[in-house]
């Protein structure tokens, strides 16, 4: 398995002959992954500052969301009071 995870080629994972997924190694990502991941985080912040969307509010109605049977929140987003 090391040789694998060391390795740049991409594995077809097979049982019993049949292929069911795919190993893809990532190595020497991890830090671009991580710049865009922070220039995304960014943006995405910059839009809800500019629709003055609570993202305390959001989290918390999608934590109710997740609790709620149906799966639906109970109520729509709300944005701050100008």
């Amino acid at each position: 398995m090391a040789e694998y995870i060391a390795s740049n080629v991409p594995v077809a994972v097979t049982r019993h002959g049949q292929t069911v997924g795919y190993f893809i190694p990532t190595q020497g990502q991890a830090e671009s992954d991580r710049v865009a991941l922070k220039k995304a985080s960014q943006a995405l912040g910059k839009l809800l500052e500019a629709q003055a969307v609570d993202v305390d509010t959001v989290v918390a109605d999608f934590k109710l969301a997740r609790k709620s049977k149906a799966g639906k929140p109970s109520k729509a987003p709300r944005t701050k009071a100008a």
